[in-house]
């Protein structure tokens, strides 16, 4: 799936829950960091997921669900990995070339597992407790 139909499924909530792959959300990630400011990437980011969320009946459990804390620190990660290596010519070419992004325990650079996963990191961002998350 090219960049376009990958941003409109996920926009219209078509995907199939089975394609809501980690790397689907980091090529996601890069697609809105490419094309708007961190903050309103973000925006988005966080609006889609909660909106692909309830359309696909997503249980929101500590584990499950959509997590605010590993979106805005994979925001920043998208981000400034954008700024510093790309931009590239697709999203799939950022995930070759970033290929740290792909592995979930990226996380676990910045934050214990206690603080990652925990009910108030999951409702409300919280600051990493091993090391700063890059500045975007």
């Amino acid at each position: 799936m090219d960049d376009a139909q990958l941003l409109e499924a996920f926009e219209a909530c078509t995907l199939p829950s089975e394609e809501w792959t980690h790397r689907a959300h980091v090529r996601v990630a890069y697609l809105y960091a490419r094309r708007f400011p961190y903050p309103e990437a973000l925006l988005r980011m966080r609006a889609g997921i909660k909106a692909y969320n309830k359309a696909t009946n997503t249980p929101e459990e500590l584990e499950r669900g959509y997590h605010e804390t590993i979106t805005v620190a994979f925001m920043r990660l998208v981000c400034h990995a954008l700024q510093e290596e790309g931009p590239f010519e697709s999203s799939d070419e950022f995930c070759n070339t970033c290929a740290r992004m792909l592995k979930k325990g990226v996380l676990l650079d910045y934050y214990s597992k206690e603080r990652l996963i925990s009910l108030e990191a999951k409702h409300n961002f919280v600051e990493p407790d091993l090391q700063s998350l890059p500045e975007v």
